[in-house]
Order: C-alpha cells, then structure tokens, then sequence
C-alpha cells in the first residue's frame, strides 16, 4: 500500500515517485537494485581504473558521410567502449584525429586510449577511441557518443529549439522537450560535436599519482589532479590534434561560397555549420562591413567628381596618382560655402557611429539563431600551457598548477612594458627616417619637376610602409612569445593580453605618421599622399597574397593530394590532411580590417576614395579567405562565440577618435579657417571652440548609439524568455530536491520504525 505519492512538473515534463512501504521495507530488493545500478554504469576497467579498447562499437546513432571516408575505412569492430546503453550503435562518426610522435611505445597508446575511452569520474573523457591501422600507428582517431555530446552542450550553455521551434538553453535532465535530441548530427552542428571533443580531450586529469607507460623517468610522472592532455603534448607524447574535414560537405560549401558569382551575401549557416562560429561572425562582419562601405564609397565619388574641384597646386603637377578630376589641393577650397573635406568629415563621424550600432543588432540576432546568446560563464579550467607549482586552488579546492598573481605582474611591468615601449620606439625612429627622405625627395621634385621624380616622391612612404609591415610582422612574434612567458592562467586573459599588445604597436604603427602630418605638420596635401600611398600598395600586396599566392599553393598542393587518393583514397588521405599547415587564425584578419576602418574613419576626408578602394579590395577579400580556408589549411577547431569579442571593442574605440581626428581636420579645412580668420579668432580661442565642439560631437555620437538599441527587439524578448525559463527551471529544480530530501527523510525514519 502507497504511504506518500509524489508528483510534480519540470520544464514541461511530468514526473510521478511512488514510494512503496511494502519495497521500502523489502531489504533484498535494495540490495537487488543496488547491485543491477552498479553493472548499468560500471564497465570492464583496467587495473588503472579506466576503461579498457574493446571491440564494441558506440557513437551517434547515425553515422556523416564523406568525413575523409573514415567511417568505412577504420571498422567499427575496433572503437572503444562506453556504458550507456542509448549510445550504442553500428556507426560511427570519427571527428578528430590525434597525431602522436614517431617513437612513442603501443602500451603509451593503448593507455592513452583507455583515457580517452574512460568516463570523467575516472578522470577520462567519455569519448570514443580508435587505433587506426594498428597499434603501432601514429594516430588516433576520436570520436563521441551521444550522451557525452549532450552533456557538454548543457555545460558549455548552449540553447537549442524545443519541440515548438524556441531557442532555449539547453538541460540535459530535459531531453523530452528539445526536438533532434536522437540525432547528433541534426542537434549539434558538425564544428560544435568537433569543438566538444576538444573540451573533453582538455578535461582529462589524473585521479591519482600514477606513471605512464612506456616514458620512463620524470617525463613519466603523472601527478593526482594533473591534467592528462597538456603532459602528454608537453613531453611531446602529442604532437598535434586537429578536426577532420568532410570532404563532402566542404565541396558543397565552396560551391555555395567563394564558387558563386553573385557578389550580395554569404552561406553564413552553412559557414556555421562546418567551421563554427568565430570563423561565421569573421565573415558575417566582413560581409557586413564590405556593403557598409557602399554610402561612403558614393559620397566619395560624389566629393570627388561633381562637387567643385579643389584646384591643383605646383607641388601636384605631374603626379601620376592623381588624376585631374581627384581634388589635389584643400587649399583651393576656401571659396567654396561648403568643402568636400567638411562633407567627407561629418559623414564619416556619423557613418562610424551608425555602422557599429547596426552591427551589433546583426550580432545579436546571429548568436540567438547560432544558439550562443546565453553562454556559460563559468571559473575556466587553467588554459593549455599554463605552468606552475601543483596546489591547492582557493577558489575551486582543486588541485591544480599554481603561479602567484606578483610574479605575473612583474614579468608585464619589468619585462613586457619595456620591450613594447622599445618597438614603440623603433616605430619613432622609423618615422623620422621617412620625414628625411620625404623632404630630400621633395626637394629633388621641386628642382626638376619631372614625371620620374613625381613617380621617386612616393619612395620613401613605400619604403616606410614596408618598414611597418616588416616591423609589425616581428613584433608580433615577440608579442605571442611575450604573452605566452607571462603565464596567464586563463585563455581569455591570455587572448586579452595579447590583443592589447598587438593593438597598441599596431595602432601607433599604422597611424602615428598620419596624426604627426595632420595635428603637427598640418599638412593636408602630405597627409592625403601619405594615405594614398598605404592605401594603394596595402591594396596591391593584398592582392597578390590574397589571390595569387593561394593559386599558385592550391595548384601545387592539389596535384599532391591527387597522387595520394589515386593511390589508396582511404589509407593516405590522413597523411594528405596532415600534411596541412594548421590555420593560423583570423588574429591578422582582424588586424587588416581594423586599419582599414581606421584609414576610412579617422582620414577618408582628405582622400575621399579611401572607401572606394578598400570596398573593392574586400569584394575579392572575403573570396580569398574562404578559398584558402577551405583549401589551403586544416579545418580549424572553433569554440561558440556570441560575437566579436575584444575586437567590436577595438572597433568602437577607434569610432570615438575619429570624432577627434575629423574635427582636427575639419579645424584644418580652409574654409572653415576662412571663417575663423573673417571672426578674428586668435587661435587660443579657436582651439577652445574646437574642444567644445568635439565633446558636443561626442555627446551626439553617444545620444545617437543610445536610440539604437544593441539588439532587435524580437532578440531582446527572446533573451528575456531564455533568462525567465532558466530562471523558473533552477526553481523548480531547488523546490524539487527539497521536496525529495523531505521524502527520503520520511521513508527512513519509517524503514527505522
């Protein structure tokens, strides 16, 4: 007879706990129940305590055709083996591939398979591990089983659609309610279930002080707590891991993306879907940003060829860069009631402004429909290569690498700083270099006043410009090497440390000359030849790097993969994937398409084709990049991200100096000196009302981000939605556990009875 029922409602889903007096009081059966729980979750382990390869087969329930035709090539007879049930299936889908050094012993890897293989408890990963050819061989090849894919999607907090189509965050106690939860490959886009391997890969620690076979002395230490993953890459155990390409889908994709010839718009799902989303809002806000350069790119040719020309002066004649019909002297402006510089300079405080609000709203509504709005912030696991002393961490009590906060400080004060500074320097010395050469050539010009020496003025800003980007290339090797000594314990420090380096040296490095010419030498006309020169060797280098070399690479890769697949398609193509340089990341990508912005908001006035320029050299930018990341290097592991990150800061920033630089310019501008000149302003006072003006502009630019709203209002109820949910699931989650503790309190003061 039933003494106490129990029913209750989470998340949509009903549940009902009977609780039996006559079970309760049934010791047998508990024992019975006990014992049979135990077989459910315990498999064959070995004496280390972790799961042993067998041949059982276990994965999604349906297997991705056409992943480097892996799924027939290595038998499904010889996957490791998991205990869940529902994860148990004929297929299986490979996903990552680990490439392990040439010496390493077959017990090494056949240990490190039993961890891979091992649940979390046991200090594993809870994945799917295959040999490959034999035991000897040199990789591994990974996958993932299903309640390992979902159980990393509740903790990574990414939403998914429930069975009425909402985006909502995802539990993995409440499957019932999310729609595709039985196929992973309809669930979990391809580079999410990749990105999971990776995060349960990094997860693995050892549960006690053991050795790992086949390393013999220190390198073979493994201590309680130390994570598995980054000993075995730091003794070199590991030599690389890297996501395996679906050949399939990325000729599908390419067909789709840099094949078309359309120029309006990108696959940004299907982008999604195969690379992730760092690499998908990469090339949604270079997509973006491309077709926002359209209304400055008309006001350009509007300023340029029917407003009244500025005029031409003795030191523009003969200058092969600049056409008649182009404005070659702001100086012969002043009659005007209105300049092209003062147009080109209000526009272009406005366009900054208005560019990044509409930015962020495509940003919002992207990472709802990617399912990255509502992230976990969670205390991150120490980032690979972080090093220390094992301790106790205060925060966490796990055991862990340990490095004091002071240490970290000294080695940025004493040691970072110093070397920044020293390149900031370099770039000094550079400039001064450039403003002798600039006034030996331009006295050369003056004296001759021929074509070949208006061609030979431009050399020294070539010169100087190969300088920076020689300099630049240095520097940010130094800043990768600076950053990596500091040892910061989380990744996103490390990533904002060292994109505060490399945004600093390249800030000043690009953009010092231009504010030296404009608010010291003010010089409009050097000014605009200065910027004319970044503007068409940048374009004609991009060009070249971006279009011709990976041709002519392509070209010579492709022949070699083909004698690969000719000779054994499945056997070789690992070694052909391999044999990929790892993509270096969309850190230099960034950086380009932050100078171009800073070239067209803080400059453009004095050149008003700057955006004309730049919109036509990222038209064949944006194929460039997707033809080489689809086929010049390795698929890239790309974690969920809701955004830009740091860089719609850095973009943002350089929005509110532009309001200082254009009103700079627009102090400079003859007519408006004109103007000041008729008042008899001295210019004490005219610096003052350019201040005022400037924090009025700032105050506009402000008011103006303010009724835009960061994000659509469909976006923000649906946000609000996911947060309420959220909220009344972690309620009702609490009033359940009380309510069961309360039970369970009573059904054993009973059984005591």
């Amino acid at each position: 007879m039933c003494f106490l029922c129990v029913c209750y409602v989470s998340v949509g889903v009903q549940y009902c706990v009977c609780v039996c007096e006559e079970l309760i009081s049934s010791f047998a059966f508990r024992k019975q129940w006990r014992r049979s729980s135990v077989v459910i979750q315990n498999t064959s382990k070995t004496p280390t305590g972790v799961h042993s390869p067998s041949r059982e087969t276990m994965s999604s329930p349906k297997p991705q055709e056409g992943i480097c035709g892996l799924a027939q090539a290595v038998g499904p007879e010889s996957w490791s083996k998991v205990s869940c049930p529902c994860c148990i299936s004929a297929q299986v889908e490979p996903l990552v591939l680990i490439q392990l050094a040439d010496n390493v012993q077959p017990n090494t890897k056949q240990w490190l398979m039993a961890m891979i293989s091992a649940n979390q408890k046991s200090g594993g990963a809870g994945l799917l591990a295959h040999p490959g050819e034999d035991a000897s061989w040199g990789r591994i090849v990974v996958a993932a089983p299903r309640c390992t894919l979902l159980k990393a999607t509740e903790d990574l907090g990414l939403c998914k659609a429930d069975k009425d189509g909402n985006m909502i965050t995802f539990s993995f106690n409440d499957l019932d309610n999310f729609s595709s939860v039985d196929d992973m490959q309809k669930f979990l886009t391809l580079a999410q279930r990749q990105y999971i391997v990776k995060y349960q890969l990094e997860s693995m620690r050892a549960v006690r002080d053991q050795r790992i076979p086949g390393i013999a002395g220190d390198k073979g230490v493994l201590k309680s707590r130390q994570n598995i993953f980054q000993k075995l890459q730091k003794v070199r155990v590991i030599l690389d891991v890297f996501p395996l390409r679906d050949e399939k889908k990325l000729q599908a994709l390419g067909r789709e993306w840099y094949s078309q010839k359309r120029l309006w718009g990108q696959p940004l799902d299907s982008i999604h879907t195969y690379f992730g989303g760092s690499v998908a809002f990469y090339f949604s806000f270079l997509d973006f940003y491309t077709w926002a350069l359209v209304p400055p790119a008309v006001l350009g040719l509007f300023v340029t060829f029917f407003l009244p020309k500025w005029g031409s002066t003795d030191g523009n004649k003969g200058d092969p860069f600049v056409p008649e019909a182009i404005p070659q002297s702001p100086e012969a402006d002043s009659d005007q009631p209105v300049s092209g510089l003062m147009v080109q300079a209000i526009f272009s405080m406005i366009w900054s402004t208005v560019f990044m609000e509409l930015w962020k709203r495509r940003s919002a509504a992207l990472s709802y429909r990617w399912g990255s709005i509502t992230l976990t912030e969670r205390f991150q696991e120490p980032r690979p290569g972080f090093q220390g002393d094992l301790g106790i961490n205060p925060v966490t009590g796990r055991l862990e690498p340990l490095f004091p906060d002071w240490k970290r400080q000294v080695r940025v004060g004493l040691v970072s700083l110093p070397v920044v500074l020293l390149f900031l320097g370099l770039v000094v010395l550079g400039m001064l270099g450039f403003y002798y050469c600039e006034a030996v050539m331009s006295s050369f010009h003056k004296a001759s006043g021929s074509i070949i020496t208006a061609i030979l003025s431009y050399l020294p800003s070539i010169i100087h410009i190969v300088y920076t980007n020689m300099l630049g290339n240095i520097y940010r090797n130094v800043a990768q090497r600076l950053t990596d000594w500091e040892n910061h314990r989380e990744e996103s420090s490390y990533q904002n440390h060292h994109t505060l380096k490399v945004l600093v040296f390249t800030f000043f490095n690009n953009f010092a000359v231009l504010f030296h010419i404009a608010f010291f030498k003010q010089d409009l006309n050097l000014l605009r030849k200065r910027l004319s020169s970044l503007l068409i060797l940048s374009q004609a280098v991009n060009q070249f790097t971006e279009v011709f070399v990976p041709y002519i690479v392509d070209r010579f890769y492709g022949s070699a993969e083909k004698e690969l697949k000719e000779d054994d398609p499945e056997a070789d193509h690992l070694q052909a994937e391999g044999s990929l340089p790892p993509f270096p990341g969309l850190f230099a990508e960034y950086i380009e398409l932050l100078v171009q912005f800073g070239y067209l908001s803080l400059f453009s006035c004095v050149y008003p084709l700057t955006a004309v320029l730049l919109l036509l050299n990222n038209i064949t930018e944006i194929r460039g990049d997707a033809y080489k990341i689809c086929r010049l290097f390795r698929k890239p592991f790309s974690p969920p991200e809701s955004g830009m990150g740091v860089w719609q800061a850095a973009f943002e920033v350089l929005g509110f100096v532009s309001v200082v630089s254009n009103c700079w310019l627009l102090l400079l501008a003859p007519r408006v000196q004109a103007l000041t000149d008729d008042a008899g302003l001295s210019p004490a006072t005219v610096v003052i009302c350019a201040v005022m003006v400037e924090h009025v502009l700032i105050l506009l630019k402000l008011i103006l981000a303010f009724m835009i709203p960061d994000e659509p209002d469909w976006v923000r109820i649906k946000r609000e939605q996911i947060e309420y949910c959220s909220m009344k699931a972690v309620s009702q989650k609490v009033s359940i556990t009380m309510l069961i503790i309360t039970c369970s309190a009573h059904v054993t003061s009973l059984y005591l009875l």
